[in-house]
């Protein structure tokens, strides 16, 4: 029997799970999940990705992220079909793995090898490598959906500019690229004035300091966006639904700022301003499979290797606690075989 590694978070002492602690380990196609009610799929894994989410996992910051031990992280990944319950899948198909809890309740994508459910995959576009497609990964997914989110409220180029908070992170640096390569004007916000030129590369236009967007905000304010995309929430999300132009569309996707919603219903009653959240730990097949076809053609591939790194599973704890700092750049894809 083949064996493989994986980075395994288990309890030093059962039931207390500020005793967790990760390590990189060697298993075996019998250590891995199944589920006799299900239609299973046994992935060779190329890639994941460091999400925020993976960094609250890892550091165990932010709230309680894995829901059982031992627990494989990764919320994400991309790979190789070995073997399939499954019609909708074969041996040698390139699959794409987001959301579903995996990574929390559910065995992940920081592994070699991982067996899932059929219902979890998507099929990778065939124009897209596995490193890309965790290049875009969970953060680029959610990005996508924001921009389908904005389409489907009629938002155009011409409405005006679109802003963008969090924006060096992966969610950011996604939207910021693929806005401006569909024509849109688009503001970033970012607490780091030194990632300037670099948001300036993916195509923004404009900038806005964290401090000025953190301020409380009044219950409207001078009309500034047709749209937005919103990785922040609390203080931040409040102050642009403020500013948001009549019949303006929201999209809010991330909470790094906080849960609250300090607002007031005025931008909703009278400029007609949409507040759509964006969800893509659940979405219907249906929506990921529109998503990861758009990103095949909306995003330049030449700007998706300009925000993405590549380490080893190995330094995942360092990783982690840097994307916690708000000290990552862009996307973050983790080779599991290194």
């Amino acid at each position: 029997m083949s064996t493989f590694k994986a980075l395994v978070v288990r309890e030093a002492e059962a039931g207390n799970p500020k005793s967790a602690a990760a390590s990189i380990e060697e298993l075996t196609d019998a250590d891995l999940p199944d589920d006799a009610d299900a239609e299973m799929v046994t992935v060779d894994i190329d890639y994941s990705s460091l999400n925020y989410k993976d960094g609250m996992a890892l550091t165990g910051k932010g709230g309680r992220i894995i829901r059982s031990f031992p627990m494989v992280p990764g919320i994400d990944f991309s790979g190789t079909v070995v073997s399939s319950d499954s019609d909708r899948f074969s041996a040698g198909d390139g699959v794409i793995l987001t959301g579903w809890g995996v990574g929390e309740r559910f065995w992940g994508g920081y592994s070699e090898r991982q067996r899932v459910k059929a219902d979890w995959l998507v099929a990778r576009p065939d124009s897209m490598s596995s490193e890309q497609a965790m290049g875009i990964g969970t953060a680029g997914l959610t990005s996508m959906l924001c921009v389908l989110g904005l389409e489907a409220g009629g938002v155009t180029p011409d409405d005006g500019p679109i802003v963008v908070t969090g924006a060096a992170g992966g969610v950011g640096s996604v939207a910021i690229a693929i806005l401006a390569s569909l024509g849109y004007d688009v503001t970033a916000v970012t607490g780091r004035p030194e990632e300037h030129g670099y948001l300036r590369s993916l195509g923004a236009s404009a900038f806005a300091t964290r401090e000025e967007m953190s301020q409380d905000p009044k219950p409207l304010e001078a009309e500034t966006w047709a749209g937005a995309v919103d990785a922040v929430g609390s203080t931040m999300l409040a102050k642009i639904l403020a500013q948001t132009r009549y019949r303006g569309v929201v999209t809010a996707c991330g909470l790094a700022g906080g849960v609250d919603l300090p607002s007031t219903v005025m931008p909703f009653i009278l400029r007609g301003v949409r507040l759509q959240g964006i969800d893509s730990v659940m979405a219907p097949l249906a929506d990921r499979e529109a998503a990861w076809a758009r990103l095949a053609t909306d995003l330049p591939t030449a700007l998706l290797d300009a925000m993405t790194e590549i380490v080893p599973m190995s330094t995942l704890p360092e990783q982690a606690a840097a994307i916690m700092a708000g000290t990552t750049r862009g996307r973050i894809v983790v080779d599991p075989s290194a």
